[in-house]
């Protein structure tokens, strides 16, 4: 990727030198990285308060609480993994900062979930149905509040930026949902195919 970014900026300098706009673009340049300082310093606060918020729930016992209250639908779709599982804490944190939009939060507690999803898996080099599943759902990324985005939009100076709550809850609502039906389909059809090969084998080795 830094060779892409390299080679795209040398790129623009010999292009801008030979049209003549050199001074453009190297004016471009420095802008941009007054913006990105800006942008990145908008990302502090906001980062930190919501970071701070799940802390704080994480202490407080309300991350159990999430989890006993979707736990009927992460019984449904991580069938494979124990009602006691850790796991299913983590799945619940990871959803939340999902949803709040922290997807810098989110990834190091997948991980997490991942970790212990995997202690759950019976086939140690291959993805369980229950790995492949939260996958989906992280790829999807659900959101309910798009905080990063909000964030960046204050950071350039966008005059109205939660108008983009409503057309990001629907997008990513379709897509959460398109996902889970998506691998809950491959996991039947994968679970049938298997099946098929294990009889195959059967009557092989009869033979």
């Amino acid at each position: 990727m830094n060779y892409i970014f390299y080679f795209l900026i040398v790129i623009s300098i010999i292009f801008g030198a030979i049209n003549g706009k050199l001074s453009d673009v190297v004016n471009a340049i420095l802008s941009g990285a007054e913006l990105s300082v800006k942008v990145a310093f908008s990302l502090i606060g906001i980062m930190a308060f919501w970071l701070g918020m799940m802390k704080i729930a994480e202490k407080s016992g309300l991350v159990e609480i999430i989890a006993k209250i979707i736990k009927p639908i992460t019984k449904r779709l991580f069938n494979e993994i124990p009602e006691e599982s850790p796991a299913i804490g983590d799945i619940a944190m990871n959803f939340s900062a999902n949803a709040l939009g922290l997807t810098n939060a989110a990834t190091p507690i997948g991980l997490k979930a991942m970790e212990e999803l995997q202690k759950h898996n019976k086939d140690k080099k291959s993805a369980s149905n229950a790995m492949c599943m939260l996958l989906a759902m992280n790829t999807a990324g659900f959101q309910l509040i798009p905080a990063t985005v909000i964030a960046v939009l204050i950071g350039v100076g966008y005059k109205n930026p939660t108008e983009i709550i409503a057309p990001t809850l629907l997008v990513t609502s379709i897509a959460f949902v398109s996902a889970i039906i998506l691998a809950k389909t491959f996991e039947k059809f994968w679970a049938k195919q298997q099946i098929e090969e294990s009889q195959n084998e059967d009557s092989e080795d009869s033979l």
